[in-house]
């Protein structure tokens, strides 16, 4: 039972940080988007 519950933590913290990673990647391409739309609005 030990076994099962410390594997499960395992991924569960592997899923966890390669999620972070993509949330942030997610967040620049939002940014650079937010970015051009404000430099297209100045013009």
């Amino acid at each position: 039972m030990k076994r099962i519950l410390s594997s499960a933590l395992l991924v569960a913290f592997a899923l966890s940080v390669v999620g972070c990673n993509t949330v942030k990647g997610v967040g620049q391409d939002v940014q650079k988007a937010g970015e051009k739309i404000e430099d297209a609005a100045k013009k």
